[in-house]
Formats: C-alpha cells, structure tokens, sequence
C-alpha cells in the first residue's frame, strides 16, 4: 500500500497464541499483516489464563508494524474491525483496571458452575433463555467461579468484557461488543439478539456490568487520542463492532449463505453452518450462536484441540523439526507434514483421541483426556504425526454430521486456518468428509474478516454480502480420494467406539489427581 491510496482497513485479531493484524484496501488486497505471539499461563492442571494488558500492548506494537510496512499515513485507515477468542473472561473495575487473569475459553475449571446452573436454572430453561447448554467453555460459568472462589475479586466486578472488547475499551474507551461474540456468554438472548434479562436475573449477573450490544457492522466508537498516540492510529478512526473469531473467520471464508460451510482448524476447530433462521440442538452439543451478517444465525461444533494438538505434539517432540526449520527458514509444521505423508491413511491403525483439553462437539466432556489407541512396535513417528491430523479429521466430521441432522444443507466446503495451509490435511479433511474441500484466495483468517466488517461499517459496502461476492473467490479444490473414504470410514466408527469405551475411566482419572492434588 503506497501514502496515496485512500481507503485502508484494519483488522485485529486477538487470538489465543498472538494478535494478528491486517492493513487491506478497499479491493480486499492485504498489503501488510503481523503476528505478534504471547503466552498463556496453566497455574494447575484444566487452568489457562491471560494477562489483557499483554493484549493490548501487543496489539499496539502490531498495528505500529502494519503501518510501518505497508506505508500508509494513519488518517488513510478509514476503519478497524475487531476480533478475537470467544468466551474467555475479562473483569474490569471501576476504575477499568483488569482485575484479575482473563480465565480462558479452553479453561476447564467450572464444572461445579456448570452443574450449579443445570440445578438451579436447568438445562432446557437455559437453552430456551440462551440456545445454548451450560458448558464449562462459556464465560457465566467462568464468571460464576470467581463469584464462588474469588469473591474478593467478584466484589470489584464494575464490567464484564471479551477479549477483542478489551482491545475496543483501550482503543477507544466504549464498552461494547458485537452479538456474535455475545452469543458465546451464555448470558444473551441469541434469538432477539440482546442481553436475556431472564438468564442475567437467574444467575443475580448485573445487566450494568455488560457491555452494550451491536450488530457487527455498527460502529461503536472512535479511536482515541491516548490510543492513537499508542498505537500509531489517527484519533477518531471508526471501531466497528466486529465480531467473534469464528463468526469473522466465516466472513473471510464468504460463509455468508446457506449451504456455505467451512471447516477451519487453528488452535481449536470449528465447522461451520450457516442458517437464515434460528436453529437448536436439543441435546446443545453444537452452539447456535447470531451470525456477524445481521438478522442470521449460525451452527457450530467445536474441537477444543484442534491444531493445538499438533502444536503440543510440536513443542514437546519436534525439536529436531524446529531447529532444522529455523536453518532453512521453512515452517516446522510443513516439516511435520512431510513426516506424515510417510504413513498410510488410517495410519496402520494408530488413533488419536484430540481431547488435550477436554472436548465440545459432540461430547460436552471436559473431562476427556488425550489418548494414542492401538500402538504397536511396528508404530513410527510418522504415525504418531498423521494419527493427529486424522483425530483431528474425525472430531470434525461429528460435527459434520450434526450439522447434517438439523437438516441444514452441507454443499460447499471451505477450509481455513493454518490447517488449511498443510496439503496433507486438506486431502485428509476432504477423505474423511467424503466430499471435495475448497480454499479461498485470503488467507488471513478471521482478521481479514474483521478489515471486511470495517469496510461495512465505514461504507466501502452496502452489505457483508456484496463485500464477499466482490473480493472472495475460491483458489483451488482437494478432491477426495474414494479408496481412502472407505479406510477413515472404518477407523472413524472405532474412534467413537473409543472415547464411549474410556468415558468413565476420563470421570475415574480425574477423581485420582484431584485426590493426589488434594
């Protein structure tokens, strides 16, 4: 992007391992992007947290970065589109002070909050308030917690925020957020798309300590001049409300139709759906959360560790991969990737259960626990590496096939993340699937959405439609290969067949190390 162009989008993306942020023009072409990555802490086992303040110091070094690169004078950015990791917990105190660790959205410590409410408010009732069950993942539950453990800290409580509506306070001081991400608190009324004051009452939450709720395209607030000073911005550049990272993930991926699915894995996995109207699973093992197109919704299931398998996989066995990555400037995962094409579909048998951090879709389990099934000494690393990739595959496709349950259409599939970007998983996603699975051109993920959610709400478009039939097309296909179809379908029985067989001894090894932890 050259000084002179005169309509820049931003888009930020305030993810789980690092922020993303991408600087766009107005045809969708991304002229400079950054990652700039930060740490999670886990003080006890099922616990993960974040320190906000790292966010938004990150976050202004990155917009810094992306100006910096794409040499753009700040007053050409005509919009900022936020998004981010859904659920997890931000509490502010009057004096807008983070009060405490953000309690993470793969945190699974509130299952004594989760069985509160099933008592006391009860699963159906908090269906027909929210469209969803309680689940640990949800930020009520998180927010309960600290209610019961830290009621010194629940007692500071003056605003309860999501981690890109953190971002929006520092950017421009609004306490907002976007209905999509919303839908993720278990605490909105998904249907009429605003707060439940029904659940808020059944949980004594204080509808004063939530943000105000807009649809994504609106504009919440202007820039600063404290955060422009920080960041590098223009004050008064508009904030649109954004959207959750899987709602603008979708956006990107032009899911923005029915029959339109897409299939991302990144740190979790995500399929999904599309719907004109609201749709529930009565059992609420996928989520039915509202859309960032306004007046539409969406079905999700969700792989807790998706793509974080593999990352855990890498941090603590890939060091050679690594290091040798580093010297010769590749990314290890392809080097991974390569590894795995060694073993043959179905990975002689090898099955890996991706449950590092309990699981959604379709099991509602936080309990479940990561598991190799059926090695052998015949079993090498290449089969550890492609059992992954595969576990992966097959949690997706149960939620696939929930997806096909509530009758919604499954005709296109879009695939995105940086699952995405590996051939090797495509063409296992595509077998596992039985059906073809489409990329499309942008590839930056739910940022770029966010910069398109920017571009509505400044004017660049009349809709999220028009955007996404204007600037994404499909750039390549992986067709699915029917001698494999036939391999995953047999072990994907077995896979179920194996979490059902364990379910008690997850429930029976929990029990033994809270017990040995005391």
């Amino acid at each position: 992007m050259t000084a002179n162009v005169e309509t820049g989008l931003l888009g930020i993306d305030v993810g789980t391992s690092g922020v993303k942020v991408v600087l766009c023009d107005e045809k969708g072409v991304c002229h400079a992007q950054t990652t700039r990555e930060y740490p999670f802490q886990q003080p006890r086992p099922g616990y993960v947290e974040q320190d906000p303040d790292v966010w938004w110091r990150e976050t202004a070094l990155a917009i810094r970065d992306v100006i910096r690169a794409a040499g753009v004078e700040p007053a050409a950015i005509k919009g900022i589109g936020l998004t981010g990791q859904m659920h997890s917990l931000v509490l502010l105190d009057k004096a807008g002070k983070v009060i405490r660790p953000a309690i993470l959205w793969s945190d699974q410590r509130t299952q004594a909050q989760v069985d509160w409410i099933a008592d006391h408010v009860g699963v159906e009732k908090t269906i027909q308030y929210t469209a969803n069950p309680p689940l640990t993942n949800f930020t009520a539950t998180k927010l309960l917690w600290v209610r019961d453990e830290e009621p010194e800290n629940y007692a500071r409580i003056d605003k309860v925020l999501l981690p890109k509506d953190y971002i929006r306070y520092r950017l421009t001081g609004a306490f907002a957020t976007d209905v999509s991400d919303a839908s993720g608190m278990l605490l909105l009324d998904v249907e009429k798309r605003c707060w439940s004051k029904e659940m808020c009452a059944a949980l004594d939450v204080p509808t004063a300590w939530l943000p105000e709720v807009y649809e994504s395209i609106n504009v919440t607030g202007e820039v600063s001049s404290e955060a422009a000073q920080a960041a590098g911005l223009a004050a008064g550049t508009k904030v649109v409300a954004g959207a959750g990272d899987q709602a603008a993930g979708a956006i990107g991926n032009g899911v923005v139709r029915p029959g339109v699915v897409s299939s991302t894995i990144g740190t979790s996995g995500v399929v999904f759906a599309y719907a004109d109207t609201i749709v529930k699973d009565p059992q609420g093992r996928l989520h039915t959360f509202c859309h960032a197109v306004p007046g539409a919704w969406h079905v999700m299931g969700v792989t807790q560790s998706a793509g974080g398998s593999l990352q855990w996989f890498r941090n603590e066995f890939a060091q050679l991969e690594q290091a040798t990555a580093n010297l010769i400037q590749r990314d290890p995962y392809e080097l991974l990737a390569l590894e795995a094409e060694k073993a043959p579909a179905g990975s002689d048998g090898l099955i890996y259960l991706p449950y590092l951090m309990g699981e959604r879709t379709p099991h509602l389990d936080p309990l479940a626990r990561g598991v190799f099934f059926g090695m052998t000494a015949r079993h090498q690393r290449a089969h550890f590496v492609r059992a992954i990739m595969e576990g992966v595959a097959y949690s997706l496709q149960d939620c696939m096939q929930l997806i096909r349950d509530l009758n919604l259409p499954i005709d296109h599939v879009r695939v995105s993340g940086g699952g995405a970007r590996s051939p090797l998983w495509r063409s296992i996603q595509a077998d596992v699937f039985a059906q073809s699975v489409y990329t499309v051109q942008a590839n930056e993920g739910p940022a770029f959405g966010a910069a398109l959610l920017a571009g509505v709400g400044s004017g660049c478009f009349a809709t999220i439609q028009d955007a996404c039939d204007e600037l994404i097309q499909t750039s390549g296909s992986t067709e699915a290969n029917a001698a494999n179809q036939a391999v995953y379908q047999q072990y994907h029985h077995l896979y179920g067949d194996v979490y059902r067989s364990l379910r008690s001894s997850f429930q029976a090894l929990h029990a033994t190390v809270q017990g040995i932890e005391g």
